[in-house]
């Protein structure tokens, strides 16, 4: 992936297995590849519609965790429906065949609009080489796993109020967020020449996407705030501050990445439309599951709100996080933190679990759900917290 500050055997760009960048992926589609990133729910991906854009085949997801590799095929791709050719919502929903590694990492996605001024880590399976050379590695070569920093400078949309008719597509507003590629000198600070957003780097963990990289995470706080999906070098009157005036990831190039946040809604909600056999109603709702023999499955938490929204367009949120009892986080489910929102028009939704299975005799466990902190709603009068217990059953012949 990245071309980087400096050589892409510097430890410093490396992902070892464990360091928390074990849910990057290898897309595969049609004869060439992209990254992308597991989600939450730990059976799809997210990654750029471009990858599957004008060509046909089937696609499959490569993962590397610290017990080897596994590779899954797609059942389902989703694009986002207002991807047009000026790379506007590029971006695409892959859901997987099976479970996802229990080793992989799943990511939150990020819900802030802060993003601008964030320095943030990135990582990819894209074509290697250097800030001083661009990308020089062959389209060949066996595609490795790296990661690097930037910092989030500007939206997209005003880099194109700067350039106009020398930015030859036009960003939706408020949807991309761009970095560039810096050395530490003036002269190839893309966006302070350009735009007059100075920033000369991240010294030696400075990095920029490549080819191979589209669709790959950009990471703030350990959640995913951006989807890799083009670069660019681009000049105003006779200011060029790409180190070598092509299109190679190379000093003074910029990149852009889908902006996470902006497509909240579009993701939380084609998730929630693809979670098997979920309840729609309390009588549903099942407080003892299976734990299954390999791999995942789920536990469901169903959240209602039965009040009256003050606006209807007002978005409703609270926060959850697993809560060990007898079960144990990491052993039994896999334990999860984050925020749900329920969008205009929405009064419920499940929050998911994975269960993990195996094969080994023990007694059924528990464990708990805890929601707090809403937002646009109550939980009643003095309450301010809801707790929900789920119970694992053994069926692995455990005997009292």
């Amino acid at each position: 992936m990245v071309t980087t500050t400096t050589y892409y055997t510097d430890s410093r760009y490396r992902t070892y297995p464990g360091d928390g960048y074990d849910g990057v992926v290898r897309v595969s589609f049609g004869g060439y590849y992209g990254t992308g990133t597991l989600l939450f729910d730990g059976r799809a991906i997210l990654t750029a519609a471009h990858l599957f854009e004008g060509r046909t085949g089937s696609a499959t997801v490569t993962f590397e965790t610290g017990r080897g590799t596994q590779t899954l095929t797609a059942t389902e791709i989703l694009q986002h429906p207002g991807y047009d050719v000026d790379s506007n919502n590029d971006l695409a929903i892959v859901w997987l065949s099976g479970t996802a590694p229990v080793l992989a990492d799943r990511y939150d996605i990020y819900r802030d609009s802060d993003e601008i001024g964030q320095a943030f880590n990135f990582s990819g399976y894209g074509r290697t080489g250097t800030g001083s050379t661009g990308a020089t590695s062959s389209d060949t070569a066996t595609p490795i796993r790296l990661k690097a920093s930037n910092q989030f400078d500007a939206d997209a949309a005003t880099l194109k109020s700067y350039l106009g008719s020398g930015m030859a597509w036009t960003p939706l507003s408020g949807t991309q967020l761009i970095a560039d590629f810096d050395n530490g000198t003036s002269t190839n600070d893309a966006l302070g020449q350009l735009i007059y957003r100075y920033d000369t780097g991240r010294g030696l963990d400075e990095g920029l996407i490549a080819s191979g990289d589209s669709g790959g995470p950009a990471f703030l706080q350990n959640k995913l705030a951006g989807v890799a999906s083009y670069t660019a070098s681009l000049t105003r009157g006779s200011i060029n501050p790409d180190i070598d005036s092509s299109t190679n990831s190379s000093f003074g190039e910029i990149a852009a990445w889908q902006r996470v946040s902006a497509y909240q809604q579009w993701i939380d909600q084609s998730l929630r439309a693809h979670y098997p056999n979920a309840p729609t109603k309390p009588e549903e709702v099942k407080k003892e599951v299976a734990e299954g023999n390999s791999g995942t499955s789920y536990a469901y938490f169903l959240l209602q709100f039965t009040g009256v929204r003050s606006n209807p367009n007002e978005i409703l949120s609270v926060d959850y996080a697993t809560r060990d009892g007898s079960a144990l986080g990491g052993t039994d489910y896999l334990a999860v933190s984050g925020t749900l929102n329920l969008y205009p028009d929405e009064n419920q939704a499940v929050i998911p679990v994975e269960i993990i299975g195996d094969s080994t005799p023990e007694p059924s466990e528990y464990f708990y759900l805890d929601v707090f902190n809403p937002v646009g709603g109550s939980f009643g009068e003095g309450v301010i917290k809801l707790t929900a217990v789920r119970t694992i059953l053994d069926d692995d012949g455990w005997f009292a």
